[in-house]
């Protein structure tokens, strides 16, 4: 993907990833934690424009969860109150063993996509995730497995290495569908520039998705769509609107990307035209 392809006006995928593990809603009341309100947030970021849900689970408590159990009511719920959108469940886990990780796989049926996190990384002062090279081939091999289109999940330049890696050790279904990601910790810093030598390091043919924590998602998001590339936003990587100014819910921050993106000459990829793309 390249500038070529933002010339060329191609739809652009969003994903909206509705809510995470690490906030909740001491970090804004309009994050959605049970099943419940994640079906219906996904239900209202499908009308605004999202394609893809990146779904996480999350426990009575608020806690995150992991269990097969939980992910199958998320997904249930967000199934009976959507028309198509495609699920992507999350595979990432700070501090979770393997085991744990696969269970968001086991759902009936399985989701059209998950995310496979492409190396180790620390964020904030207490939170890392391993993800040694025999985790990813065995989350990678059980996605195979069930038909599971894995996201890789880039949270530095040394994890570009590691997508090259698995391209030598595994034979990846085309296209091969990389999120960049950037933030804090051991992320790539959330710079422009980092986002530019990120997709110029892919590997060739490569899709590619923009995300950004924080304050940083705006932007980032937006030369994401100039470069051509797809984008994701949500309450997962981002709890304000602007400034100050707490999101109202994942859907208003699907409606400014989808607003942003017409605006620039790209149409808005359709749940079908994402499946299309994504080669599912």
């Amino acid at each position: 993907m390249a500038y070529e392809d933002y010339l060329a006006g191609e739809p652009v995928i969003i994903t909206a990833a509705l809510t995470g593990g690490v906030h909740g809603k001491e970090a804004n009341p309009n994050l959605p934690e049970t099943p419940t309100e994640i079906g219906r947030a996904a239900a209202k970021a499908e009308a605004a424009g999202a394609a893809v849900v990146h779904l996480h689970a999350r426990k009575d408590t608020g806690e995150r969860a992991f269990s097969t159990e939980r992910f199958q009511e998320v997904t249930d719920a967000v199934r009976d109150r959507t028309d198509d959108v495609i699920i992507q469940h999350s595979t990432g886990g700070t501090g979770a063993p393997l085991e744990a990780r696969r269970h968001p796989l086991y759902t009936d049926p399985a989701p059209e996509m998950a995310s496979l996190d492409m190396g180790p990384l620390n964020r904030y002062d207490h939170l890392t995730s391993e993800n040694t090279r025999g985790m990813v081939d065995d989350l990678y091999d059980e996605m195979v497995e069930r038909g599971i289109k894995p996201e890789l999940e880039v949270f530095n330049d040394g994890h570009l290495n590691e997508v090259l890696g698995l391209l030598d050790r595994r034979d990846l279904a085309d296209p091969v569908y990389a999120t960049l990601i950037f933030g804090g910790g051991t992320l790539s810093p959330s710079h422009p520039r980092n986002l530019l030598n990120a997709v110029e390091n892919l590997p060739e043919n490569a899709l590619f998705n923009t995300l950004g924590f924080g304050p940083h998602q705006l932007p980032l998001t937006t030369i994401g769509l100039v470069l051509g590339g797809h984008v994701r936003v949500g309450l997962e990587d981002n709890v304000y609107y602007r400034r100050g100014e707490p999101a109202e819910s994942n859907a208003q921050l699907v409606e400014r990307t989808a607003r942003i993106a017409a605006e620039l000459g790209r149409e808005v990829a359709a749940p079908s035209q994402a499946r299309e793309i994504l080669g599912l």
